[in-house]
């Protein structure tokens, strides 16, 4: 009975790292999964949120566009992979891209730090026209993607 449950339980951590390391192997996105806005606002319903509400609008584009901007030259989607767009998925590749995401992690960690310190004192109509200027860039992403796509 032991030795069954012993054999059992190697089996199991056996097929935990087998999945593991397929996990490391999969190709990685070039943008983060996450880097999406779940809704746009207007700027009355802005207006009706609490400061807190925005700040934390003000610091998900931000995110957003950290994550986006540096690669509409390659892509502008998540979820697109360097073997979806002829790069080699090698060794070299791969540490540049993970080199970016440590960095551009590094980068947002400082700046929500920041942002949470400071733009509490920010006028609230400031922070409402930060944030419509923010989702104004990000949609205008997506007419990039279509005149790219001509």
């Amino acid at each position: 009975m032991k030795g069954k449950i012993i054999f059992l339980s190697l089996l199991f951590v056996l097929s935990a790292e087998a999945v593991s390391a397929q996990a490391k192997n999969a190709p990685r996105s070039i943008i983060s999964t996450t880097a999406i806005i779940r809704k746009y606002h207007d700027q009355k319903e802005l207006s009706g949120m609490q400061k807190g509400e925005l700040l934390e609008l003000y610091i998900e584009r931000i995110k957003v566009l950290v994550k986006t901007l540096p690669y509409i030259a390659l892509v502008t989607k998540p979820g697109v992979t360097m073997a979806d767009l002829g790069i080699p998925d090698d060794d070299n590749h791969k540490k540049v891209l993970d080199g970016q995401a440590v960095g551009t992690t590094t980068f947002l960690d400082t700046t929500v730090d920041f942002q949470r310190k400071m733009m509490p004192y920010s006028d609230k109509g400031n922070l409402i026209a930060a944030i419509l200027f923010y989702e104004n860039t990000l949609k205008s992403l997506h007419e990039f993607n279509e005149l790219n796509e001509m």
